[in-house]
């Protein structure tokens, strides 16, 4: 049984189909990345996913359960965690209130999850008492993924994770991602820096106008020429 089967979805804005009947599935110990073009439906896939787009046509399965149009409160508790690429963090909060509103929904003490979190990512602890909004870029992704991290998720979804970011800050926000899905967390991510991404991914999907163009493994599309030249630079 896979954590996560997205069949034949129909969905996008205003009436207006972004994606035409797109699958994604994204095993327990995978990270899984969707790439394409922009205005693929790249990140509309994931909002969909996590009941943010509703859903038209099609049914998204979550360890068994059908959760289909299911607002993202509930997708939270059932252990699925969204980082948006924009407005992911609370500027004017430290980097703990960040963190610890992450666990909102959840009882129970947080030093254990926090510790989970620091562990993945010790820049946070030494600045933990610092404003979220003054930090760089890559460190307020570093926040906003650890956010996420405090519910205890099986499955992480993270939409543009290195948009913005300098090369160097590109590779270790890549690193993280692979650690963080040592844990035994699955991983789907959108990202438009497709050959770092790619590198460290299971399997990938390249999708254009809503649709399911390539899947196969990480290595195998950067290996494709046609991906290659269509959707990697060449």
């Amino acid at each position: 049984m896979s954590l996560l089967q997205a069949n034949g979805l129909y969905a996008g804005y205003g009436g207006v189909d972004i994606l035409r009947g797109t699958n994604l599935r994204v095993e327990a110990d995978e990270i899984v990345v969707i790439v394409g073009p922009n205005g693929a439906g790249k990140s509309t896939a994931m909002k969909a996913v996590f009941g943010l787009v509703p859903i038209r046509e099609g049914e998204v399965i979550y360890r068994g359960d059908v959760i289909t149009n299911q607002p993202p409160e509930k997708m939270v508790t059932r252990g699925i965690a969204y980082v948006p690429q924009e407005s992911n963090v609370f500027p004017s909060l430290s980097v703990l209130e960040n963190l610890e509103l992450g666990a909102y929904a959840l009882k129970g003490d947080n030093h254990e999850r926090l510790e989970k979190v620091f562990a993945i990512f010790p820049r946070l602890k030494e600045r933990r008492h610092q404003q979220a909004g003054v930090m760089s870029g890559g460190e307020r992704q570093m926040v906003a993924m650890g956010r996420a991290l405090m519910v205890d998720p099986q499955l992480l979804m993270l939409d543009e994770p290195t948009a913005g970011l300098s090369p160097r800050l590109i590779d270790e926000t890549i690193e993280r991602i692979a650690e963080v899905n040592k844990l035994g967390i699955g991983v789907l991510m959108v990202e438009q820096n497709a050959r770092q991404a790619l590198a460290v991914a299971h399997r990938g999907y390249v999708l254009a106008t809503g649709e399911n163009r390539h899947e196969d493994t990480g290595p195998a599309l950067l290996a494709n020429p046609e991906v290659a030249e269509m959707f990697l630079g060449g």
